[in-house]
């Protein structure tokens, strides 16, 4: 998809579809002061019909009265609840309906002296338009080939250009996520995962290192190792490093990939098993914050680490009373093998911290169903270790709208993991604090590093009551992704 600024004044723009936001109540549109009065009369009786409800869409046709073809209004709602993900919904309702038109380009007007910076009024729309034209159709039959161009109609400005490429980047980040994540358990294992990392990094210049299940054993990965080892597919460590910051220290960003989750021997119902595919999405989440982080050719240290393993019944399984040894040298009693997400990121998160001694340690898991319970399925989980960061990652959640909320970790969370044979154990006490016990295990394996955790279950893929949004159609969100490289932008500067 070719996507262009242009300065040229609306009503000269020769286009298929001019597209232009309207405001409610007000009924205020935006760029088409000025038009021919009968397409004006056609957009006061339009403007009655959608009465600038958010993401309301009325089309005109203009009769070559003006060079555009047709006039594309869309509601925005009221000026005074405009978001940071107005433009980016409403822009994502432009693009369907271009997609069922069939249209080959189109034009947006960004509107101008709003509350909003015009930098990211821009960003949101190509973000709306792109995500809301993805498609999962790799296994259909019949492929949904559509293509189109963008122009976006702004003021100059020496700034577009590069919001422009950098939004575009970014929108192919959650893609490539979204991407990876829909694909079924018998087209993803580990070692799919590792391929794709490999790939990723030959194509963008970055260092990539896979441990096989020798090296994992060999290396002390306990944790790793034993959730994997019930499976034929092997498990993988993977990690991507991208090197553009000198001698500063490196930000990690570790993602739990399961690549599917039957629970092992404490076995899962079967009712909804199907989507334990996702089980892999804070993996992918990483994976494609690391390609647009290395395509933005960020001037930091990021490191990107995997664990990724099957967790499958077998007569090789870890089973329930087992005690392993983590990386970290810690020791863990296993009350259920279907808490194994917290024993591969235990791991991953002690590695980075112990060899990249880094500034900031990230992590993104579908880790508990608690977190579903606590907060539905329209917000993340966020547990810290340090109140800055919490500030930082939640003023980075309120510009992408990727919705975050601070849940406490304190010692009483720890004390209710202490195991009587063991360190610690994999569970807590019955289903109390579910989330924060589990975000507790993981702390255990951060010695003093700042560091954020987020429990995407309920927002890694589309469920049941999740929000309706165009720009995330049906299968995998790729939560995360835009989050943590507005975090890093802001790192930057």
């Amino acid at each position: 998809m070719k996507i262009i600024q242009d300065t040229t004044n609306p009503l000269k723009k020769k286009t298929l579809v001019l597209c232009a936001y309207v405001t409610e109540k007000t009924n205020q549109v935006f760029g088409l002061e000025g038009i021919n009065p009968k397409i004006k009369n056609a957009i006061t009786e339009s403007l009655n019909e959608i009465e600038g409800k958010l993401g309301k869409i009325s089309i005109i046709n203009t009769y070559d009265l003006i060079p555009a073809k047709r006039i594309l209004l869309v509601g925005i709602g009221t000026k005074e609840k405009i978001s940071n993900d107005t433009f980016r919904f409403a822009s994502g309702k432009i693009a369907q309906k271009i997609k069922d038109m069939k249209v080959k380009d189109f034009a947006i007007i960004v509107p101008q002296q709003m509350q909003l910076k015009q930098t990211s009024i821009i960003s949101q729309i190509i973000e709306g338009v792109r995500l809301s034209l993805f498609s999962f159709d790799k296994y259909k039959k019949e492929k949904i080939n559509f293509s189109t161009n963008l122009t976006i109609i702004a003021p100059n400005s020496k700034d577009i250009p590069k919001v422009i490429k950098r939004a575009q980047i970014i929108s192919d980040g959650v893609i490539f996520t979204k991407e990876i994540a829909n694909l079924p358990p018998n087209e993803c294992t580990p070692i799919t995962l590792a391929n794709f990392a490999k790939d990723l990094a030959n194509k963008n210049k970055m260092k990539c290192r896979i441990f096989d299940k020798s090296q994992l054993k060999r290396g002390g990965f306990g944790g790793i190792t034993a959730v994997g080892q019930g499976s034929k597919n092997e498990p993988r460590l993977i990690i991507l490093e991208h090197n553009k910051g000198g001698n500063k220290k490196p930000i990690v960003i570790v993602g739990k990939a399961v690549t599917f989750d039957t629970g092992g021997i404490s076995l899962k119902p079967g009712e909804k098993m199907d989507e334990m595919k996702f089980d892999k999405c804070g993996g992918c989440t990483v994976l494609g914050i690391m390609k647009a982080v290395s395509e933005l050719q960020l001037p930091m240290n990021v490191v990107g680490i995997v664990p990724s393993v099957e967790n499958m019944p077998s007569g090789e399984s870890y089973r329930p009373g087992d005690i392993i040894k983590l990386y970290s040298g810690k020791t863990a009693e296993i009350l259920n093998t279907d808490a194994e997400g917290r024993l591969i990121l235990a791991d991953a998160l002690s590695y980075g911290e112990k060899i990249y001694k880094p500034k900031t340690i990230i992590d993104f898991a579908t880790l508990t169903g608690a977190c579903i319970v606590a907060l539905g399925t329209n917000v993340a989980g966020m547990v810290s270790n340090n109140e800055n960061l919490v500030k930082e990652m939640t003023s980075a959640s309120n510009e992408t709208y990727e919705e975050v909320w601070h849940l406490p970790l304190n010692e009483d969370y720890m004390n209710m993991i202490k195991s009587d044979v063991a360190d610690m154990k994999n569970v807590g006490i019955g289903r109390a604090a579910g989330t924060i016990t589990a975000a507790a295990f993981l702390q255990n394996a951060v010695e003093k590093t700042p560091w954020v955790h987020f429990d995407i279950a309920g927002v890694a893929w589309t469920q049941t009551g999740t929000k309706e949004k165009p720009y995330n159609p049906k299968g995998a969100t790729g939560f995360g992704v835009r989050l943590i490289l507005e975090y890093l932008r802001k790192n930057t500067q």
